[in-house]
């Protein structure tokens, strides 16, 4: 299964070191240049991108559809809008975004999304993990991934916790 992430998910992955958890579920994760460019904040703010850039499994893309991208940055930042048409351009199975307004806008061009959270109660699901409520903890105090209470309960219930 191939799937084209914006930012959030890999920030936050990589925050909290669990970046190697994506290649259990996906074959391959594409992310068009510029998310690829916000992730490089993260070496700005003192990190080391080491496991990023030599991770086989995650591929940097050009999008190719320039004119589509300048139509999503019109409503969505660029990274969303790459993601987007990269997601498009490559047929992915799905687009690993979390944001809500890009999220709506992936799906009614026809692209399947899925969340971060979703992403987590898979791994649970197929026993790659043992409990979710330390990782989303781990996620909202060092992955800076703001989660609502309300959701948080949300996740955890369905996560049978």
């Amino acid at each position: 299964m191939v799937i084209v992430s914006d930012t959030t998910a890999l920030s936050t992955l990589f925050l909290i070191g669990k970046l190697d958890w994506l290649p259990q579920l996906f074959d391959q994760v594409c992310i068009p240049q510029t998310v690829y460019n916000e992730l490089q904040e993260l070496v700005r703010a003192g990190h080391n991108l080491r496991v990023i850039e030599s991770a086989d499994w995650l591929v940097v893309n050009t999008v190719q559809n320039q004119q589509l991208v300048q139509q999503l940055s019109l409503e969505l930042d660029l990274g969303e809008s790459e993601a987007i048409a990269l997601a498009i351009e490559t047929k992915a199975d799905y687009l690993l975004i979390d944001e809500r307004k890009g999220s709506l806008r992936a799906a009614d061009l026809g692209v399947p999304t899925i969340g971060l959270l979703r992403v987590i109660l898979e791994l649970k699901l197929r026993g790659l993990i043992d409990q979710v409520r330390p990782v989303l903890d781990s996620m909202r105090h060092t992955g800076g991934f703001w989660l609502s209470e309300a959701l948080y309960h949300r996740v955890l219930q369905a996560a049978g916790e």
